[in-house]
């Protein structure tokens, strides 16, 4: 079970965020806002997120499109500075990131796997040099015959011929673009892996290849991974915890046999109903109804109260916070009172 605030801390976490908010004004330039009256506007991407991830771990987040799982990716990684709140690594503060040299230790260990291998790649560079470009900006070989044993060793790491590195992206299917993805991560000996989606661009059979190397390299160089997807069934393969969100909010976090088996919250119940039923039993199941709303506007109190099933007076009100429930952290007030 993921450790939050609330309850005993076993060790430092290798990642911990607390109150993660990412805003973006979205507003229309100032003088066009003053000559129309328009008010402005402001989008709520990620709002009070928090988390933590132990080593060795899979920390899976899932959520409908658009609910802001890629925001809180880029914000670990330090693509996006956040609004408020604060990130760890390791117990040491990541937010407004200096280019010193004790930061860029941190940086050093901290990578990202992209959610699409056709453009998370320059077309005109070789694979030798795109998996040594992380090798060089941190100076992590004694000269070129270094830099080269290098990217051999991460290329049949990941599944590729030595041979690979003198070709171009464009000659290689996408699954082995995610290898090169992936051993372009792994360059640098990262401790803890920011995984957005990297299987979702992929063929249902490749996904399952690149999953079984993620979860193959974990276990060999003792990696953490943030995995990142919509996918409901591939969080369930590879996570260890999981959290759920919708419209820029965590509403349930739970370990992953628990949440699979006994979800609390409605809005994570309509979402596993969505998952195909093998066993074609006669237990009825519900859609998840209406759509997700719109983000700059969003409804008051419980954003999903305009679709939740369980929905009463106080949903509408009062914006339900994060708290312990039969091995569960959910943030709902039917749950909160007993109602289910």
């Amino acid at each position: 079970m993921i450790e939050t605030s609330d309850m005993n801390t076993i060790s430092t976490p290798v990642l911990e965020v607390q109150d993660l908010s990412k805003y973006f004004d979205i507003s229309s330039p100032w003088l066009k806002r003053v000559l129309t009256g328009q008010p402005k506007m402001v989008l709520k991407a990620v709002d009070g997120v928090s988390f933590k991830i132990q080593r060795g771990e899979t920390f899976g987040l899932v959520g409908e499109s658009g609910c802001g799982k890629s925001t809180v990716a880029r914000m670990v990684v330090g693509l996006y500075h956040p609004t408020e709140g604060e990130i760890f690594f390791e117990g040491r503060k990541m937010n407004g990131r200096s280019r010193g040299a004790a930061q860029a230790q941190v940086d050093c260990r901290v990578q990202m796997i992209f959610q699409d291998p056709y453009a998370s790649m320059d077309p005109r560079w070789r694979v030798r040099n795109i998996i040594s470009e992380p090798i060089r900006a941190f100076k992590l070989a004694k000269d070129r015959a270094d830099i080269r044993q290098q990217v051999v060793e991460l290329l049949v790491q990941v599944g590729l011929s030595p041979r690979d590195g003198e070709k171009y992206p464009h000659e290689f299917s996408g699954g082995q673009r995610q290898r090169i993805s992936i051993a372009r991560a792994l360059s640098i000996h990262p401790d803890f892996l920011v995984c957005d989606e990297p299987t979702s661009a992929l063929d249902v059979s490749v996904q399952a290849q690149i999953l079984n190397l993620m979860m193959e390299l974990q276990d060999r160089l003792a990696l953490t991974y943030l995995f990142i997807s919509h996918n409901l069934a591939v969080i369930h393969h590879v996570s260890d915890d999981v959290g759920v969100m919708y419209l820029g909010r965590l509403c349930e976090v739970a370990d992953k046999h628990t949440l699979f088996d006994q979800p609390r919250h409605p809005y994570t119940r309509l979402l596993l109903d969505t998952i195909p039923d093998l066993d074609i039993t006669s237990c009825h199941r519900e859609p998840v109804g209406g759509e997700v709303p719109n983000p700059i506007n969003p409804p008051s109190g419980c954003a999903f109260h305009p679709r939740c099933p369980e929905v009463y007076d106080r949903c509408a009100i009062e914006v339900p916070r994060l708290k312990s429930s039969e091995r569960t952290l959910v943030a709902c007030h039917a749950v909160e009172d007993k109602r289910i």
